[in-house]
């Protein structure tokens, strides 16, 4: 049994299929819209990256749908959760919405830490926390929803674990060099 409390506002919002896939969109906007002087920056054309990484103009384009279809799972989920029965289909229904808020704030603190404020060691932290938060969130949701969540999340697993990879190559690779006066005014 789940003695997790969500707000009533916080499941009416993915309730709405318009809502469910606008909030996280309208957060990662928010969250992300600092990043692109940024990646124009020195700074970060500067940094020494791990193989594999893709052209910056990769992340505008892959992000967007990523929010679209993990609001689309909350609002799965959320429906699931209005028609469940059992007691352990609503535990594990309730503990995967709770955590889907969860990793949508670890989502918007990302582009801060790693771009605005560069702590990279952070931001890698956070990662972690965000791909396993998801990936526990995925399996809650799984059963409950016939599987239909995991069809919309689990791109977006790949994408997080791939992403920490990134995180954790820039880090690794970076670690110790200082960061220019420049670099911390942007």
């Amino acid at each position: 049994m789940s003695n997790v409390y969500i707000p009533n506002i916080l499941l009416a919002i993915p309730r709405n299929p318009i809502t469910a896939v606008g909030l996280p969109l309208a957060f990662g906007i928010l969250s992300g819209s600092s990043t692109a002087k940024v990646v124009r920056g020195k700074w970060y054309k500067g940094l020494y990256t791990p193989p594999g990484r893709p052209p910056r103009q990769v992340f505008p384009i892959v992000w967007p749908m990523l929010y679209l279809s993990m609001g689309y799972a909350s609002h799965l989920a959320v429906k699931a959760l209005d028609t469940a029965t059992s007691p352990s289909a609503r535990a594990d229904l309730t503990l995967g919405i709770a955590l889907y808020y969860a990793q949508l704030g670890l989502n918007c603190v990302w582009s801060p830490l790693f771009f605005n404020w560069k702590l990279l060691g952070t931001a890698l932290i956070d990662s972690v926390l965000l791909a396993g938060t998801t990936y526990y969130m995925t399996k809650l949701l799984d059963g409950p929803t016939n599987s239909k969540t995991t069809y919309f999340l689990i791109p977006y697993c790949a994408w997080l674990t791939f992403a920490t990879y990134l995180n954790g190559g820039i880090w690794y690779l970076n670690r110790g060099r200082p960061a220019t006066e420049e670099d911390k005014l942007l």
